[in-house]
């Protein structure tokens, strides 16, 4: 009985958040996924796969303070979404203290971009893409110079984020960004995975292996940190 007690939380966990974790000899992985759709201050339709930012954000909180987890494996496959959602977790990612590695399956579009370069390390599937676009936002707009302003202010938080937190550089990134031709009726480019390597958006290729190997290599070093300074105290 105490067992099934104690497995029903983690299932429960892999059932609503997509989350789960795994102990090893080498450490303890937790497992999140950001998946669909970013959803944000507006509840999207339940026909729509969210991500939403209420969960993540305390869930990260947590990872980062628990003594039971060593490292988190962020597994990315996302449309994009609400853009202040989607930077507020990045931003959390972004600021961990603990091991943290990102790999991109199928698609890391849009906001997701700033989602999969937040992480210590980030790696990238073959086949997978990634959509960069200029600041969308849909529904009514007043037509005015301020607010051209806001998108653009929006627009240069994302643009500092993206970055700071890989080697792309500013003007690349805004390159691809404002690029026309490449997409049918919008202005941005889609990258694939050798692509966004070699451009320095993304650390590495690679799959499920090498995110895990990356991520034991960063848990060791950490750990070895840890063994020098309670042997020099």
């Amino acid at each position: 009985m105490d067992a099934e007690q104690n497995q029903k939380p983690a299932a429960d966990q892999l059932t609503e958040l997509g989350a789960a974790t795994t102990r090893t000899s080498r450490g303890n992985i937790y497992t999140l996924t950001i998946i669909g759709q970013i959803e944000g201050h507006q509840v999207l339709p339940e026909t729509v796969k969210t991500t939403k930012y209420e969960h993540v954000l305390p869930l990260l909180a947590s990872i980062e303070e628990s003594e039971e987890v060593d490292g988190l494996l962020l597994l990315l496959n996302t449309v994009g979404g609400d853009i202040e959602a989607g930077l507020a977790i990045a931003e959390l990612i972004s600021g961990m203290k603990k091991p943290t590695v990102s790999l991109v399956l199928g698609g890391g579009h849009s906001i997701g971009v700033p989602l999969a370069v937040s992480a210590k390390k980030s790696l990238i599937a073959p086949s997978a893409a990634m959509t960069i676009h200029p600041v969308r936002i849909s529904g009514t707009v007043v037509g005015a110079p301020a607010t051209f302003q806001y998108f653009n202010r929006i627009q240069e938080r994302i643009v500092e984020f993206v970055t700071a937190n890989s080697h792309i550089s500013r003007e690349a990134f805004l390159q691809y960004m404002m690029a026309t031709g490449e997409l049918a009726s919008d202005v941005g480019t889609v990258i694939y995975g050798r692509e966004a390597v070699a451009c320095g958006l993304i650390d590495r290729l690679g799959s499920l292996g090498d995110a895990m190997e990356t991520l034991h290599r960063q848990i060791a070093r950490e750990k070895g940190r840890r063994a020098r300074q309670i042997n020099n105290s």
